[in-house]
């Protein structure tokens, strides 16, 4: 089943989100690589591609897992947790209906 795991970010966390991207990054690649990854991508602070020093709000990654637990342990272990990017996750059951 597809999840959508939505994250949120503290404030003013861009050098964080920087540092611990790489290691965020190749966790996404790893799913996709298998598959199992729809869509991942972070929503800009600004209406801007590159935000720039305005940074991001969070996260939006829809992937496919066997059940909302191990999705839920998988959005656990993000990098962007672990250095202090993230101050809210939220994973919710996802039905693809278009494309």
């Amino acid at each position: 089943m597809w999840y959508a795991i939505i994250s949120e970010d503290h404030d003013r966390t861009l050098d964080k989100r920087l540092a611990a991207r790489s290691e965020h990054v190749a966790r996404l690649k790893s799913l996709c690589n298998a598959g199992r990854l729809l869509i991942a991508g972070p929503h800009p602070a600004v209406d801007a591609q590159d935000p720039g020093p305005a940074g991001f709000t969070g996260s939006l990654v829809v992937v496919e897992f066997d059940s909302l637990e191990d999705a839920q342990v998988w959005a656990d272990d993000d990098p962007y947790i672990t250095a202090g990017v993230y101050r809210k996750v939220t994973v919710k059951p996802f039905n693809c209906v278009l494309p």
